[in-house]
């Protein structure tokens, strides 16, 4: 049988078949009557187009199934394309056959108001409206943006695993499951220490794909399954890690801007904020921007005997939250680096500041527009008899990661990485107001479903 997928015509080109007649595949958006004449909003998943269809110029057969059509019925229309610039999009569809595949009924989201909570539950058929369509698109261009990026600039994409037999980043954070007879493992935190083994072999790589953090979380920017690119490279120090992740980010946002223009103004985002994301970004130190939060008076927000206090001076050591990144961030109109973070604040992995031992040769890349941080990252430790203490006042079994310390054995050298949440990525270019509209199905503490 003759295949007939190069055959399929599609929205998003209907510039290239002005005055032509084609067929179109698709589901109804919307449909509005008009005496003789019946609008049908098309959509086919690259964008939407009003087709006409005027009793004149079809069979009775015809007229009356577009008189039938309902909200998310999936059809085949045939018409020649014009040129409207009145239509959405810019052209119209003058239809002259119609099929239905399938009539849908009682479509649940209609166009009236729904809360978050029916939504969610419906995220299956919520992914089917304009700004959900949007968003998801505007997510394929940062994915594609990525690997673009690293596949053009002699990075080696290199898988790994999902489960894992020890914590990378902390053992409070972790899911656990049953590993056959060998006892327990867990999904994947990160995969950076993979991605240390591997850039030891093919020199710079990068990892893409899903981790998962059991963190009891309920902000906006937090999933508990999330996707994220870590490249990790060798011969790489703090610096050559924060101008990488410059770069990155920089061909990310304007790969959006030139490629998700109509997406963008579905979400009526403001694309000038966008066109400002070039190098240089800013950079600060944490000991710089405590001083800056002690000068501002921007408090440290803590529960204690489960009641929220706010500590003034912060206090130098602790992790920032929310209000602090937010703070700092007020005052930028593109991402900041804040680098040298308390070791004692910080993964056992990251390596100490030769100057300052009291501080870790790590970076946060924190975005403007309340984007929060969006890559987290550092020097990596190189050294065995270094490693092989934080290992031990770490607490962690020593057995586990016998593996990773013999790259410390075996021609250890330098080497820097850090990680890129695409859902945070996204949901600060989209101007997305939770990080749930992110990803096709969300996973967070309360929900599992669909």
């Amino acid at each position: 049988m003759e295949s007939r997928y190069k055959s399929y015509k599609s929205i998003e080109n209907l510039k290239d078949y002005i005055g032509e007649t084609i067929t179109l595949n698709g589901w109804v958006h919307n449909k509005t009557e008009k005496g003789k004449l019946v609008f049908i909003m098309l959509r086919d998943g690259t964008g939407f187009v009003q087709s006409v269809v005027f009793k004149g110029n079809v069979s009775e057969e015809v007229f009356e199934n577009a008189k039938r059509l309902t909200q998310e019925t999936s059809i085949s229309l045939t018409g020649s394309v014009r040129e409207d610039n009145r239509a959405p999009g810019g052209f119209e569809i003058d239809v002259t056959d119609l099929k239905i595949y399938h009539l849908a009924k009682d479509y649940p989201i209609t166009p009236k108001e729904h809360g978050d909570a029916f939504l969610l539950e419906n995220r299956h058929l919520w992914l089917r409206s304009s700004r959900q369509m949007a968003i998801m698109r505007v997510r394929a261009a940062v994915i594609k943006a990525i690997r673009d990026f690293f596949d053009g600039n002699g990075f080696k994409l290199m898988d790994s695993p999902i489960l894992t037999p020890s914590a990378c980043e902390g053992t409070s954070t972790l899911f656990e499951t049953k590993y056959f007879d060998l006892g327990s493992a867990y999904l994947s935190q990160s995969g950076q220490l993979y991605a240390e083994a591997s850039c030891m072999a093919l020199g710079k790589v990068y990892t893409f794909g899903p981790t998962f953090r059991a963190e009891r979380s309920k902000t906006r920017k937090h999933l508990t399954e999330f996707w994220m690119v870590e490249p990790e490279m060798p011969f790489f120090d703090l610096n050559d890690d924060m101008d990488l992740a410059e770069d990155l980010v920089e061909y990310i946002v304007q790969y959006c801007l030139k490629t998700c223009q109509k997406e963008l103004e579905v979400l009526e985002r403001d694309t000038t904020k966008l066109e400002k994301i070039k190098r240089p970004f800013y950079r600060m130190s944490y000991s710089e921007a405590v001083e800056w939060l002690h000068k501002n008076n921007i408090p440290l927000k803590k529960k204690i005997d489960g009641q929220e206090v706010d500590i003034l001076p912060f206090p130098w050591g602790e992790d920032f939250g929310a209000v602090q990144e937010e703070a700092i961030m007020e005052q930028f109109d593109k991402p900041c680096i804040i680098h040298r973070y308390p070791a004692e604040a910080k993964a056992f992995y990251m390596k100490r500041d030769p100057e300052n031992p009291k501080v870790v040769l790590a970076m946060d890349m924190l975005a403007p527009e309340k984007g929060g941080e969006i890559i987290g990252g550092s020097q990596r430790e190189d050294d065995f008899d270094a490693l092989y203490q934080r290992i031990v006042e770490h607490n962690l079994p020593l057995d586990a990661f016998q593996w990773y310390l013999d790259l410390r054995k075996y021609g250890s050298v330098p080497h820097s990485g850090f990680g890129l949440g695409v859902e945070r990525t996204v949901k600060w270019i989209t101007g997305a107001a939770h990080i749930r509209e992110t990803i096709p199905f969300p996973r967070m503490i309360y929900r599992i479903v669909p």
